[in-house]
């Protein structure tokens, strides 16, 4: 009698929890919202005895985010900026185009995707509106491409992630054939510290293959970030090879952020050369300033970015009005 009672128990629990599921199921409504970020700036940079002064719009975002299902969802991201080449000031770029499934520890991407090469590090630099973080700047990797993503968090502690991507980046679209695979592992040993390993490979004769290791400290006020980056063959190119450091910090308060940055990029000196191969590009960045937020979706932020040429050239001081707008 008590089996039976215990059996007729547990079948009305079981059909009650799937009644539950399927009225959830029917409760969820699609929805979605569009999206506007500006980066806009005044600097005046000196160096050398000369003085330049520049209004700038860096860049534009426009999207729009939609949740088709509990565990099915899109993206679309407009980018428009200065693509820096001809006589074009601004140019529209399809930034990101995806559909993503999330569930419980998987989640999966396919279509135009934002990479997750150095996504951790641009997160707790917080500053991409004043300076990209230091791949990104460097060009170590685009920061969307065509391709798949997908992550597993195997442990609280532990998730990896892999992506396959055309490694062309979102401006250009596959102009060879060779693919580019990423191979990612993320540990946070306690709350608030996590420690990323990342390995990317692309091309045949001299395959470009990017070291980057990672450790981040969030926790309460404090963010703390530093980060290694080596890159074989940049770009393919023979020998082509290019290491940096990237350190960072901020301290936070109710509506003020102060925040500094230090980068180092160096490259090596190929066969009987004299100079390393990047010796016009390489150097030391310096960035601090304090950043206001009056209200929600506006940042506005004095700061100081200084630049120490590897080769000798004449140091820029450049002070920064920067400003971030979100709607």
């Amino acid at each position: 009698m008590k089996n039976k009672t215990a059996n007729l128990v547990f079948a009305m629990l079981l059909a009650a929890g799937t009644l539950f599921a399927q009225e959830a199921e029917e409760e969820f409504k699609p929805h979605g919202k569009p999206f506007i970020k500006i980066y806009t700036n005044y600097h005046s940079t000196f160096s050398g005895g000369e003085v330049d002064k520049v209004f700038e719009i860096q860049r534009a975002y426009l999207g729009y985010q939609y949740q088709l299902s509990p565990k099915i969802s899109g993206k679309l991201n407009l980018d428009v900026g200065d693509p820096h080449f001809g006589d074009l000031q601004m140019t529209a770029y399809l930034k990101n185009a995806y559909v993503q499934y999330a569930s419980g520890k998987l989640v999966a991407q396919i279509g135009m995707i934002g990479l997750q090469q150095y996504k951790m590090q641009e997160d707790l630099w917080g500053g991409r509106y004043l300076y990209k973080s230091f791949m990104d700047e460097h060009k170590f990797g685009p920061s969307a491409d065509l391709g798949a993503f997908v992550a597993y968090q195997l442990h609280k502690a532990v998730g990896v992630d892999f992506t396959l991507a055309n490694g062309e980046g979102y401006k250009t679209l596959e102009s060879d054939s060779a693919l580019k695979a990423s191979l990612g592992l993320t540990v946070t040993p306690v709350e608030g510290f996590d420690v990323r390993a990342s390995y990317d490979y692309m091309g045949r004769d001299f395959p470009q293959q990017t070291l980057a290791l990672y450790a981040g400290y969030s926790r309460e006020k404090i963010n703390l970030g530093a980060e290694f980056n080596h890159q074989l063959n940049h770009q393919m190119g023979a020998s082509h090879d290019l290491t940096g450091l990237s350190f960072y910090g901020s301290y936070q308060t109710k509506r003020t952020r102060f925040f500094g940055r230090y980068d180092n990029l160096s490259s090596i000196v190929i066969g009987g050369d004299t100079d390393p191969w990047n010796y016009g590009k390489d150097g030391q960045l310096f960035i601090a300033g304090i950043e206001f937020n009056p209200v929600k979706g506006l940042i506005i932020t004095p700061n100081y970015q200084g630049w120490i040429p590897a080769n000798g050239s004449p140091i820029s001081h450049s002070a920064y009005l920067s400003l971030e707008i979100k709607l």
